[in-house]
């Protein structure tokens, strides 16, 4: 594969980053195939070197939708970096899967239990309209308690939900950084 191939086929991987983005990143390969021929390597050892047009797509865009998650971490922008990393490698399937699988149904269990909890004294409410006859005030103080045990547990899936965000994001960095040539020391 010559130069020519190489740049138009990165570039057509890559319309799913921004047109400046795009140049930037062909720019730098461009740099790569002169300091290539400056010391006397053809277009093809150059290209060679760098590595295959879709292994990079992967990695620049894993890359890219995981500082996209740093700045505005939204549900979609999370999904999309979590698929990024994981198409990096087969092995990341496990690696990353697993673990946001993990997160994922912890948050949304804790989430649901706390909701749960918090809706307790609607459903006491409603039992005593269908059921007048079974009131008791063991249920209503019960269904109370689990309604402020509920609201601790919302306030506690808050912060967890941020943490739980924050390292997810952490880790992408890290598989990211791993994936692509290993950590700097």
């Amino acid at each position: 594969m010559n130069k020519k191939e190489f740049l138009t086929s990165l570039e057509s991987r890559l319309q799913k980053l921004s047109k400046e983005e795009r140049q930037d990143i062909l720019q730098d390969f461009n740099e790569h195939f002169e300091v290539g021929k400056e010391e006397g390597k053809t277009e093809e050892e150059i290209a060679h070197s760098l590595g295959s047009p879709s292994q990079i797509e992967k990695e620049i865009l894993a890359s890219y939708y995981v500082e996209k998650v740093e700045s505005t971490s939204s549900a979609s922008n999370i999904f999309k970096a979590v698929w990024a990393v994981i198409g990096l490698s087969f092995f990341n399937l496990v690696i990353v899967l697993g673990p946001f699988i993990a997160i994922v149904s912890l948050i949304a269990a804790g989430w649901i239990t706390g909701a749960a909890f918090v809706l307790s004294p609607l459903l006491f409410l409603i039992n005593v309209a269908v059921f007048p006859d079974s009131f008791e005030f063991f249920d209503m103080f019960f269904s109370l308690t689990l309604c402020g045990l509920g609201l601790l547990v919302v306030i506690g899936m808050v912060y967890l939900t941020r943490f739980g965000t924050k390292g997810l994001i952490k880790y992408l960095n890290y598989n990211v950084n791993l994936v692509k040539g290993g950590m700097k020391s």
